[in-house]
């Protein structure tokens, strides 16, 4: 279970982050990632430690191979945890980033891995887009 302090600060940052990013306000984004960052690392390793704040932060990075590390520890975090729902939703935005990269293997395996953590999930829309970026791309294969 997330500490819930550091669950309202890293909800609250991520608002704000998606306000600040629709009004394009570089200086002020930019400081809300500073402080959603610190946060990560200064939880980092310890009990309050939870794959949500890696994934948002990693929602809010704008370079891509950063994002993935940040996916990474998430979905690391994340299976430490056996929390089903995160490691769908981290190995899924994870996939759609390595697309983007051209990355297409490392993308298939963790829609793979998502596919079967999402089995155990509630949310149905994450499942169908999991199957459905993943049918696409098996049939390029194919």
């Amino acid at each position: 279970m997330m500490n819930t302090k550091v669950y309202k600060a890293v909800h609250d940052l991520a608002e704000e982050l998606m306000a600040a990013a629709n009004k394009n306000d570089t200086k002020k984004f930019e400081s809300l990632y500073a402080q959603l960052k610190a946060i990560c690392i200064e939880n980092e390793n310890t009990s309050k430690d939870h794959p949500v704040q890696w994934e948002t932060l990693a929602d809010f990075t704008e370079e891509l191979e950063e994002a993935i590390e940040g996916y990474e520890k998430a979905l690391k975090k994340s299976i430490a945890i056996n929390s089903k729902d995160h490691m769908s939703s981290v190995a899924f935005s994870m996939a759609t980033l390595q697309l983007e990269l051209g990355q297409k293997e490392a993308a298939i395996k963790n829609l793979q891995d998502a596919k079967i953590s999402a089995n155990k999930i509630s949310d149905k829309e994450l499942k169908a887009e999991i199957h459905d970026l993943l049918e696409s791309l098996v049939e390029e294969e194919g």
